[in-house]
C-alpha cells in the first residue's frame, strides 16, 4: 500500500476521488494528494481514529494546516504502546521514491485516550469531516462497540463495507432517518480498492462540493448502490 501503487490502483479501479485514512495517522496523506493530483484523482486527506470506545472513525481535512493540526492531537493523545513489528507489521512513512522516512514507533491501531464525542468536536474545530467507519461490522464498529446512536453524535455520514445491506440500514431505527451513507472499499491491499464505492453528485470534485453532498444541500448528494 505504498503511495505509488494506492494512486495506479484506484485509477486503474476507475475512481474519481480516494480517501487516504491511515489509522491514527495522516502522515502519508499529502504524499497520495500530491502523486494522484498528476494523474486527476481527487484525494480527502485525513485519518481513521480508533477512538478510546475502539470506535473507527473517519476524519477528513480541507487543508495542510488542518490535517497538521489533527496529527498534533493525534500525536498527543494516542496511548502509547511501543509498536512489535513481528506481531503487528512495520509501520513506516515513504517519500515519493518508496524510500523509508519515518518509522513510528508507537503502535498506530492502539486506541486514543479520547472517546467519540472529543473526536468529533476536534474534528469539528478544524472545519473536517467526521464518518463512523464500517458501522456494520462487529468489531470497532459504532453499534458493535456501544449499541446505540450516542446523544449529541451528528456525524456527516455513516460509512457502510463493499458488501454491507444498504436496505437495512437505511430502515434501521438505529439511525435518523435522514441518514447519508457512502460504502468504501477500506482497502488494506491494492487489489482491494475500489471494492465498495459511492457515486457523490457535484459539481466539482472538492471539499467544499463534497460536505455539501453528504449534507444533501442545493442539489448535492450522494448515492450507495
Amino acid at each position: 500500500m505504498s503511495p505509488v501503487n494506492i494512486v495506479n490502483a484506484a485509477v486503474n479501479a476507475g475512481l474519481d476521488i480516494i480517501g487516504i485514512a491511515d489509522h491514527n495517522s495522516t502522515k502519508q496523506a499529502l504524499l497520495v494528494k500530491k502523486i494522484a493530483a498528476e494523474k486527476g484523482l481527487f484525494v480527502l486527506c485525513g485519518s481513521e481514529v480508533n477512538t478510546a470506545e475502539e470506535v473507527h472513525c473517519l476524519t477528513f481535512f480541507e487543508t495542510n494546516e488542518q490535517l497538521a493540526a489533527f496529527q498534533v492531537f493525534l500525536d498527543k493523545h494516542l496511548i502509547k504502546v511501543k509498536n512489535k513489528p513481528e506481531l503487528f507489521g512495520e509501520q513506516v512513512v515513504v517519500d515519493e521514491d518508496e524510500m523509508i522516512v519515518e518509522e513510528p514507533e508507537h503502535l498506530l491501531i492502539n486506541a486514543l485516550d479520547v472517546g467519540l464525542a472529543g473526536i468529533e468536536t476536534e474534528a469539528r474545530r478544524l472545519n473536517g469531516i467526521v464518518i463512523p467507519a464500517h458501522i456494520d461490522r462487529l468489531y470497532n464498529g459504532l453499534f458493535g462497540q456501544l449499541g446505540l446512536m450516542p446523544n449529541g453524535f451528528t456525524p456527516d455520514a455513516f460509512e457502510l463495507s463493499a458488501r454491507a445491506d444498504l436496505n437495512i440500514w437505511e430502515n434501521s431505527r438505529k439511525l435518523p432517518g435522514d441518514s447519508t451513507f457512502i460504502r468504501s472499499s477500506d482497502a488494506h491491499r491494492p487489489e482491494n480498492i475500489g471494492d465498495g464505492f459511492a457515486i457523490f453528485h457535484m459539481k466539482a470534485p472538492s471539499f467544499k462540493e463534497m460536505k455539501m453532498a453528504l449534507a444533501g444541500k442545493d442539489g448535492r448528494k450522494v448515492t450507495v448502490l
